[in-house]
């Protein structure tokens, strides 16, 4: 499973008021595991940049003067997450510039190019309903370090937002786990043995223990949906 989890930063709000993309950066994640592939572009938006929106994330346009227009980096970027499944925290914003950057270049809708889009902003309001969802305060109450974000940056906020959303849905892929060996990926088969010559390894106490410590973590984060503490008693 790719996913690129993904954050823009742009001069305004809105793109129907011509607003625009002045950077984009996404990180790599496979069988959720970081890469250490990532895309990063600051983008000159040919406009003025908002001063609310500067003081969010402090890109200036003198600083965007001799960077490339999105135009220029398009196809660099679409290869970069062609087929993967996009990650992004209030992805309706995301979405919606990047679709407006596409279509002043005569091209489909971001979807076209990717799998599907999640939204961490959403999957953190079903999680955690009534408190703060930004990044800042998922970072915080899932001891994620982001103390060296003093501004927004597409790229620092992709970073964070990998190991927010790794956090999140920690435990939730148990049942379809891909196990790699050298970047082999090896097929568990039936191969018609008798289940009297399988050997069964029962866990130790202290392994019992450990394990019963990890779901009850995953019970406290996921807010009480861990499934495996949460089927009936035979």
């Amino acid at each position: 499973m790719r996913q690129i989890i993904l954050d823009t930063e742009t001069t305004g709000l809105d793109p129907r008021q011509g607003h625009r993309i002045i950077e984009v950066a996404g990180v790599e994640v496979v069988n959720r595991r970081l890469t250490n592939r990532h895309f990063h572009q600051y983008i000159n938006p040919d406009r003025d940049i908002d001063e609310g929106a500067q003081a969010v994330h402090g890109i200036s346009r003198e600083f965007l003067a001799d960077k490339p227009r999105f135009a220029d980096v398009i196809d660099r970027f679409l290869d970069f997450i062609d087929g993967a499944e996009l990650v992004i925290h209030n992805a309706p914003f995301d979405v919606g510039f990047l679709n407006a950057e596409l279509d002043l270049l005569g091209k489909p809708a971001i979807t076209t190019f990717c799998e599907r889009v999640t939204d961490t902003l959403k999957m953190a309001r079903d999680n955690y309903p009534g408190k703060r969802n930004s990044l800042d305060a998922l970072c915080e109450r899932l001891e994620i370090d982001n103390s060296h974000r003093n501004l927004h940056g597409a790229l620092l906020d992709a970073e964070l937002l990998a190991e927010v959303y790794l956090m999140m849905t920690r435990g939730q892929d148990g049942l379809s786990m891909v196990f790699e060996d050298s970047a082999q990926t090896i097929a568990f088969k039936r191969d018609g043995a008798s289940l009297s010559q399988l050997k069964a390894i029962v866990a130790s106490d202290a392994e019992l223990l450990a394990h019963q410590q990890v779901l009850e973590q995953i019970q406290k984060e996921s807010g009480g949906k861990c499934v495996w503490l949460n089927q009936p008693t035979p």
